[in-house]
């Protein structure tokens, strides 16, 4: 299915949006490689197997004014962008008591309105040739809120209005969107978590460094896109902590009140 598609991918630096340009790069995709670090995401390229293939993309997700002309020099390169993965974004660890609104605001900035923007300056290229598949990594926190994560759950739980809405209004177009779903996974995400201060908190969760690998997660995904999955949960036991909420409320508030905010 990905054999010389044109897939875009964000937060391509490390994680599961470096696995994703690995695995679509194995599966013959011309991938455009997108972080803030445009070094390190050559060094990445020139490590793929088929390096020739890929583009190197500077962007950063809280400089959308940015992405139009972005868009456009993808299209002047391939053509057309068959699919975009928004994976990019900034998780949280703090206490919403103690976290500043400017902190707040970024990572709505980051996680939301940088996510949209870019989905936005794409969506013509995609209405106009009619195809075009839009890959969002939300959270388990996407669908209940949970310990040091308030902002970060927010603006997961943004992202999910945002896209099923997308989904309805472009599916004439043939456009089609699948919303993923990770629960713990085993990357660095804990460690680029902004703290009460709007610093790093630099400190590897047990939930995270206990996680269900990061290939298997990215192959998930895949695969959930090739079957046109419109949502899909990723993880080990901690998601079907969505199932108890919907159908075992008072049981799910027991449960997950009890769990490890770290």
């Amino acid at each position: 299915m990905f054999l010389n598609k044109v897939a875009w991918v964000t937060g391509a630096s490390s994680g599961i949006g470096f696995e994703i340009v690995k695995q679509l790069d194995l599966a013959g995709a011309k991938v455009i490689i997108s972080s803030r670090n445009y070094d390190q995401l050559e060094s990445i390229r020139l490590k793929l197997k088929n390096p020739e293939k890929h583009f190197v993309l500077a962007l950063d997700l809280e400089k959308s004014n940015e992405f139009e002309y972005l868009a456009t020099q993808v299209i002047n390169k391939y053509g057309i962008i068959d699919f975009l993965f928004n994976n990019g974004g900034l998780s949280q660890r703090s206490n919403a008591r103690d976290t500043p609104l400017e902190v707040d605001r970024r990572i709505m900035e980051i996680n939301y309105f940088g996510n949209i923007a870019l989905t936005k300056a794409v969506l013509p290229y995609m209405r106009n040739k009619k195809n075009g598949h839009i890959i969002v990594i939300s959270s388990i926190v996407g669908k209940f809120g949970f310990f040091l994560r308030s902002s970060y759950s927010a603006s997961k739980h943004a992202l999910h209005g945002f896209y099923e809405s997308l989904l309805l209004e472009e599916e004439e177009n043939r456009l089609k969107v699948t919303i993923v779903c990770p629960g713990k996974i085993k990357t660095n995400i804990s460690l680029n978590a902004l703290n009460s201060d709007g610093l790093k908190h630099g400190v590897m969760d047990n939930n995270q460094h206990g996680g269900m690998s990061v290939d298997d997660c990215v192959h998930k995904i895949l695969n959930a896109v090739i079957k046109n999955k419109k949502e899909i949960f990723i993880g080990n036991k901690e998601i079907k902590a969505v199932t108890l909420k919907k159908f075992f409320p008072k049981l799910f508030w027991k449960v997950i009140r009890k769990q490890s905010s770290k």
